[in-house]
């Protein structure tokens, strides 16, 4: 395990419930993934004008603690597997008491920057990696959703089923430049962070009536475990849609499967499942659903959507 950045969460990073949104995790995980790469003969993959970059396949990512801003925040890291032209990473967000604010392991896989071919790691970058092998701690392993459950194939995700499913619309827009990486694509963390702003469509009434049945609280809500499929790459003035299904609904904890899709081709952009709770932003507690909003959570996220 070696340490890959430090820093804090400001005042903007953090969204209308007081803590760090989803998006500013997977952005300061690329930017330890940065490090690793440095450290491992690959500086240069994320510059404009490289020959190769990594670009993540797949990424599952379990919040622990919330982090607030102003706090300080470190990160350490190691490789998990390396094999062919992929890699998975390893790396855990800690506050600065020690107790891990989330950990992440995503799958990479070293392309050519312009066609995005698979591309071959040399001898050193290898060795490097081989070096890093490391196991991550027991208590930060993935709880709700197993990373090894193999993702629906490509062809399979389109618009064509979602409409089929039922499955709404619940965010759509367009990409723009400054939501794009050094090679014009759109930067991972940008992916969950349209889901983000995209589930109070769905969600924020049927929040507030699970609030109302808890006396003096103040709805909020919380991600607990994400699993994100890479599937395309969209670039500045591409358009996407989401599309969002209900996955489970227990007392304390729903699980919803969302499709990012180009509404133009109808092919994927990606797909994930979020583990989410309600929660009560005075005790910072998750609150239990009454049965009947559990069933009116399936009927307003119809769909058998998978990941």
């Amino acid at each position: 395990m070696i340490e890959l950045w430090k820093g804090s969460a400001n005042t903007w990073d953090c969204d209308e419930m007081g803590h760090m949104n989803v998006r500013i995790y997977v952005e300061k995980a690329f930017e330890g993934l940065g490090t690793l790469a440095a450290l491992c003969h690959l500086s240069h993959v994320y510059k404009g004008g490289s020959p190769s970059t990594l670009l993540p396949l797949e990424q599952h990512i379990r919040f622990m603690r919330e982090v607030h801003p102003g706090r300080p925040l470190s990160m350490r890291g190691c490789v998990l597997e390396v094999a062919g032209t992929q890699v998975t990473v390893y790396q855990e967000l800690i506050h600065g008491d020690g107790t891990p604010a989330a950990s992440l392991r995503t799958k990479l896989v070293h392309v050519s920057a312009d066609k995005l071919t698979p591309f071959p790691w040399s001898d050193r970058t290898r060795k490097a990696f081989e070096a890093l092998i490391d196991e991550p701690p027991a208590a930060t392993a993935p709880r709700g959703l197993d990373p090894a459950r193999e993702p629906l194939p490509d062809e399979q995700v389109s618009m064509a089923s979602a409409e089929a499913e039922g499955a709404q619309i619940i965010g759509q827009g367009m990409v723009s430049p400054q939501h794009c990486d050094a090679f014009g694509r759109m930067a991972p963390h940008m992916f969950i962070g349209r889901v983000s702003d995209s589930v109070p469509n769905l969600l924020y009434d049927w929040r507030q009536k699970v609030a109302e049945a808890v006396p003096g609280s103040r709805m909020g809500a919380a991600v607990l475990e994400n699993r994100i499929i890479y599937r395309g790459w969209p670039k500045a003035g591409d358009l996407f849609q989401v599309r969002t299904a209900l996955a489970k609904a227990e007392e304390k904890v729903h699980s919803l499967v969302h499709w990012m899709l180009d509404p133009v081709t109808g092919k994927p952009w990606m797909t994930s499942e979020a583990v989410a709770v309600t929660f009560d932003q005075e005790t910072r507690k998750a609150m239990a659903t009454p049965p009947e909003l559990m069933e009116e959570l399936s009927s307003i996220a119809p769909g058998n959507l998978k990941l």
